[in-house]
């Protein structure tokens, strides 16, 4: 009676396959970090009518998203902003403002272009990318008035885009609206800086 062994892959030949299957993982994970949608950079700036804010966001929509708005689905985002003063280990920050803005995005049906308000700002664009890319740049939002801060003083902030959910249709259930595919939302983006002297009046 004859037997056969199978020969088992060698622990050099198990390694390198391990090596291969993770350096494609870290492959798909690099392919897909530019489709996150998250805050770049944000500066607080100051000018003669107080303090605004100038920041750089990457938005990315999933497919059940796109699929909503070129449908007609209105969709509405809200970018938060809190600006507090630490006051030491021995007691709480104080909360120095939480100004928020609005901001929308449709697709026009009959003019076959979307349709993006940022502030008191409109314009219409012929792609989404284009749109997307005016959703994430937010220039000269005065966000502090003149006399909020104290020039040289540490503050700390934090800054976060999120889709307003409760400004989504009524006809789409409970369910839907919770569910993983209607959630857009960017972590906090954290930062510290030293207020700026404000330029003279003119």
């Amino acid at each position: 009676m004859a037997f056969t062994t199978r020969c088992l892959p060698s622990l050099s030949e198990a390694l390198r396959r391990l090596a291969v299957i993770c350096l494609m993982g870290g492959m798909t994970a690099l392919a897909h970090a530019g489709d996150a949608t998250e805050i770049r950079s944000a500066t607080v700036v100051a000018t003669a009518q107080g303090y605004e804010l100038d920041a750089d966001l990457q938005l990315a929509l999933n497919p059940t998203l796109v699929d909503a708005l070129e449908r007609g689905v209105h969709l509405h985002f809200l970018l938060e902003l809190n600006i507090s003063r630490p006051r030491g280990w021995w007691w709480f920050d104080e909360n120095i403002a939480a100004p928020t803005r609005k901001l929308h995005l449709y697709y026009h049906l009959l003019l076959r272009r979307y349709v993006v308000e940022t502030g008191y700002t409109t314009r219409t664009v012929a792609s989404l990318p284009e749109a997307l890319g005016l959703l994430g740049r937010v220039d000269d939002w005065l966000i502090l008035e003149r006399g909020a801060l104290k020039p040289g003083q540490r503050y700390d902030a934090r800054l976060r885009l999120r889709l307003d959910t409760a400004q989504l249709p009524k006809t789409l259930s409970i369910g839907a609206v919770t569910s993983d595919k209607w959630t857009l939302a960017t972590a906090w983006y954290r930062w510290s800086f030293e207020a700026p002297s404000l330029p003279p009046l003119p």
